[in-house]
């Protein structure tokens, strides 16, 4: 007897063999119970995800004989469901579109024939296998008959590119999208099949080849008889990688890793050695891009990883994805999304890797303005600012600050300056500290680094002592204490002026000037008039009898409330508003309102007092991006 691949062996044979396509098998089910069946049904989904084996299983539901009406639990033991299963059924006709795009086999194998009668069964099913193919003129040829078939014919299509497929023989199915299948499914169906195999598969190697499938699992299936011919009874996951040329899944996790904590010889290390044993850099920066977006998804739905990767790979992607911002994850993935793009034309794909490498380091270890803006203002409020978790100092010499590289020049001073920490900084006062002996330090530890400034030129003379160095944490801490802006003593007794303190006489100016910032749908009505008088508790605006819908709109309910609130604010008096008709009144129109001033970001930016403070300390100048 020859031999049966396991693609073929363990094809699902009724509806609950299905994996992760629940929301198609449960909707053909209740339409089976309910007698609800449509006429035809459109299969859309990627390779290897079950279109034509779900096909298969509803034409076996429609023609199984072991009931007297379709089933949602066919037996697969009756000659209908045994033929059906081998594809040799006369009923049910499989249509490979792909070698039958000519409109004169689409009249000859289904127009002319959907008016004959089942041989045997209920129904009789039409399979149309990536039905996309199909020509223009066979779909044209098909849309009648599709349309108003007999009541005997059900369409089943199947394709992987639906946007082919003509709007008009959409609109005449019924549609239903296949997924790609998880991981953790496919890897759960590789260790069934290896059982009843008597096969020994390792999880990670079941993992690995669940990776690799992308989704489908026929690829899966034939990946995994592969690896039998290979192996033996025995499979673990170095005999996939080796086979596939695929990159272990801790391969990918370290190299995250060495990417999180600027560990950039690792990095480099990890690239060189894979490249070394002959894998794709290629398929790893697609794996590396995967696992960023996975990261992505950590952080922005802890949950929505549950169903796709198994409980060990989430625990490793949350512990990742604390030590770095949401922000910097899609930067990455940009990077290497680009990268990806010139290695597929490029000659030397690794240094295209490397370069991306050094990059995605570079980009991790920049403070964005976002963070800067964000340690100034919790100085400046007084309140604790957000603060990350800092990644673990790697080892290695290649993250140290050596002596060499931090000792100044003759003609600079040293001063000592604290690494800026995103925290409120403490007040104290010190004596100022000896000058610092230079040492390897790390930028992520908490003692002072040496960093030397350049002196005035003007003002320094040869003879002058060196100045004391300068601790800015306590200089910081007492700016952050302290006001920015600070008052003489004269002008903080004086009492702030009401912005409505002045005569009765401009009270109708500054009564329309705030009738146009608070409720600018009235203004108009409000111009229209003019401010007669006050006297006894009432004022009086006068309208010109032409004006008389504007008058009306000023006497309602709201808008007279309003305005008398408004009244009492500019006049500090409780007045009745009164809206009267005058003849020979002239209304001047009053002055447009100026424009507001526009304010650059950036001039506010740099105008900040602290902002200035900082730029004086550092020497140092904004420039914009």
């Amino acid at each position: 007897m020859s031999y049966t691949v396991f693609a073929r062996k363990y094809r699902p044979q009724t509806f609950d063999d299905v994996v992760g396509q629940e929301h198609i098998t449960r909707t053909l089910k209740n339409a089976i119970d309910q007698n609800r069946l449509a006429h035809a049904y459109i299969f859309v989904g990627p390779r290897g995800t079950g279109k034509t084996s779900t096909a298969r299983i509803l034409a076996k539901a429609l023609n199984c004989q072991k009931t007297d009406k379709p089933t949602t639990d066919p037996c697969g033991e009756c000659d209908a469901c045994l033929e059906i299963a081998a594809g040799n059924s006369l009923d049910v006709l499989e249509f490979d579109a792909a070698s039958n795009t000519q409109v004169d086999k689409v009249r000859e194998l289904i127009i002319e024939n959907v008016k004959y009668a089942p041989t045997r069964g209920r129904y009789k099913v039409y399979i149309v296998d990536e039905v996309h193919m199909l020509s223009t003129s066979s779909f044209n040829a098909l849309l009648k008959t599709l349309e108003e078939p007999p009541e005997h014919v059900k369409f089943v299509f199947a394709t992987t590119d639906v946007q082919k497929v003509p709007t008009t023989i959409l609109s005449r199915c019924q549609r239903f999208d296949l997924k790609r299948i998880p991981t953790a499914l496919i890897a759960a169906h590789l260790q069934g099949i290896a059982n009843n195999e008597k096969i020994q598969l390792t999880p990670e190697a079941a993992e690995s080849v669940a990776r690799g499938a992308e989704g489908g699992m026929r690829d899966a299936e034939s990946m995994l008889d592969q690896l039998v011919a290979f192996c033996g009874e025995t499979i673990d996951e170095n005999d996939v990688l080796s086979v596939f040329g695929f990159t272990a899944q801790q391969t990918i996790v370290s190299l995250c890793g060495a990417l999180i904590t600027a560990d950039a010889p690792g990095a480099l290390a990890i690239v060189h050695t894979q490249a070394e044993e002959g894998r794709d850099l290629s398929r790893l920066m697609t794996e590396l891009i995967n696992h960023l977006r996975n990261l992505l998804v950590a952080q922005a739905d802890p949950g929505g990883l549950a169903g796709e990767l198994t409980e060990d790979a989430v625990a490793v992607l949350m512990e990742q994805a604390s030590m770095v911002r949401m922000e910097k994850v899609l930067e990455l993935i940009e990077q290497f999304a680009g990268a990806e793009q010139r290695m597929k034309w490029a000659s030397n794909r690794k240094m295209h890797f490397e370069v991306a490498v050094i990059r995605a380091i570079q980009t991790l270890s920049q403070a964005t303005l976002s963070e800067v803006l964000e340690v100034l203002t919790a100085m400046r409020t007084g309140e604790a600012p957000t603060v990350r978790e800092v990644p673990p100092k790697p080892s290695g010499p290649a993250v140290q600050l050596t002596k060499q590289a931090a000792i100044p020049r003759a003609a600079r001073a040293p001063v000592a300056i604290p690494v800026l920490k995103p925290r409120v900084a403490e007040q104290r006062v010190a004596a100022a500290p000896e000058p610092p002996q230079i040492s390897e330090v790390a930028p992520w530890e908490d003692e002072p680094v040496a960093v030397v400034l350049p002196a005035a030129e003007e003002t320094k003379s040869p003879d002058a002592p060196a100045p004391a160095p300068v601790e800015l944490e306590p200089m910081l801490a007492m700016q952050a204490a302290e006001p920015i802006v600070s008052k003489t003593p004269v002008e903080a007794d004086e009492p702030e002026a009401s912005p409505f303190a002045s005569s009765a006489d401009d009270t109708w100016p500054r009564l329309l000037v705030e009738v146009r910032k608070r409720k600018p749908m009235i203004a108009m009505w409000v111009e229209s008039g003019v401010l007669l008088g006050i006297d006894g508790g009432e004022a009086s605006i006068g309208f010109p009898p032409e004006q008389t819908l504007a008058a009306d709109y000023c006497r309602q309910a709201g808008n007279r409330k309003f305005l008398e609130e408004l009244l009492r604010e500019l006049t500090g008096q409780d007045l009745t508003l009164r809206c009267q008709m005058k003849e020979g009144l002239v209304v001047t129109p009053p002055p447009a309102p100026e424009p507001e001033p526009v304010i650059d970001p950036l001039a506010q930016f740099k105008n900040d007092p602290l902002i200035r403070r900082a730029l004086e300390i550092f020497k140092a100048e904004i420039q914009p991006a």
